[in-house]
C-alpha cells in the first residue's frame, strides 16, 4: 500500500513566506511527477487564490470537511499543474477554531478528513494559519513532518520558541511520531550583512536540520499569487522559480532515503 508523506508548514508568526511555500513546493512538486494535495488550512485563503480558485465561492471547503464531516473527496479541486490538487479555504475556517472546541477526539479531525484521500497522493502539504489555535493543533497532529520557514530578517528567532513548545507538546501527546523536516531560510537578500547573519544564526541553532536551499527575495514570487499562478508557471526562469524546484528535489531527496533507510 502507498503512504503518502503529510508535511505541515507552520509559523504562528506571519510574513515568514509560508503560504508562499506552500505554493510553490506544493507546484514545484507535483512538476517533479508526484502527486500532492495541498490543504489550506488558513482562513484567510490565500493558498487557494494563490492558485487562482475563486476564494468567494461557496463550494465544498476544509471548513467543510472539518465541521459537517463532508467527504473530503467532494472538496478536492484540480489546479492548472497535473498532479497538484487543492483542498480550498474559506473565511469560515475562522468559527471552526470554536466549534472545534467541544467535539470529541477533537485534535483528530483534520488527519480523519485526509486519511480519506491520501493514498491518492505522494504527498500532502497542510498550509497552517499563522497562530497555534485548534487547527494548526489539527494539522501538527495529522502531519508525519512539519516545515518551519523562518525569514531572513530582523527578530527571525523570535517566536520560534514558543513553536518549537508547541511541537514539543504535541510530540509528548497527541503525534509521538512528529518530526521535524526542516527549518526554511527565506526572504534572503545576498546584499545586506542581516540576511547572511540570520543564515548563520539559524545554521548554528538548528544545524542538519536546516535546508541546503535558500529562498531568495524575488519580485516574480511576489507578483505570481496575484495571477493566481505559482511562481513556476509565472516565470520558470526566475530565481524564485529555481529555488522552490531545488526545495522541492531536496524534500523529495531527504524522504526517499529515509524510505530506502527503512528496513
Amino acid at each position: 500500500m502507498k503512504m503518502s508523506k503529510i508535511i505541515a508548514l507552520a509559523n504562528q508568526k506571519g510574513g515568514v513566506g509560508k503560504t508562499t511555500t506552500a505554493i510553490n513546493l506544493a507546484a514545484s512538486i507535483a512538476v517533479l511527477e508526484k502527486k500532492i494535495l495541498l490543504v489550506d488550512a488558513d482562513p484567510q485563503a490565500n493558498a487557494t487564490s494563490g492558485l487562482g480558485m475563486d476564494v468567494s465561492d461557496s463550494r465544498t471547503t476544509v471548513y467543510e470537511c472539518i465541521i459537517d464531516h463532508t467527504p473530503t473527496r467532494e472538496a478536492i479541486l484540480k489546479t492548472e499543474i497535473p498532479g497538484l490538487e487543492l483542498i480550498p479555504s474559506h473565511i469560515n475556517l475562522v468559527g471552526a477554531e470554536i466549534e472545534l472546541v467541544g467535539l470529541p477526539e477533537r485534535e483528530y479531525i483534520l488527519q480523519k478528513v485526509i486519511r480519506q484521500v491520501q493514498d491518492d497522493y505522494d504527498y500532502v502539504l497542510i498550509d497552517c494559519s499563522p497562530s497555534l489555535g485548534l487547527v494548526t493543533t489539527n494539522a501538527l497532529t495529522a502531519a508525519d513532518s512539519v516545515i518551519i520557514p523562518v525569514q531572513c530578517e530582523y527578530f527571525a528567532l523570535e517566536g520560534l520558541g514558543k513553536l518549537l513548545n508547541t511541537i514539543k507538546l504535541i510530540q509528548a501527546t497527541l503525534n509521538t511520531g512528529l518530526e521535524i523536516e526542516g527549518f526554511l531560510l527565506t526572504m534572503f537578500d545576498a546584499r545586506t550583512r542581516l540576511s547572511n547573519q540570520v543564515v548563520e544564526e539559524v545554521n548554528r541553532h538548528f544545524r542538519q536540520m536546516v535546508f541546503k536551499t535558500i529562498i531568495q527575495r524575488n519580485v516574480k514570487l511576489s507578483e505570481s499569487p496575484s495571477f493566481g499562478k505559482p511562481v513556476i508557471l509565472y516565470d520558470a526562469n526566475s530565481p524564485g522559480a529555481i529555488n522552490y524546484l531545488n526545495l522541492a528535489k531536496e524534500v523529495i531527496q531527504n524522504n526517499t532515503e529515509i524510505t530506502q533507510d527503512k528496513p
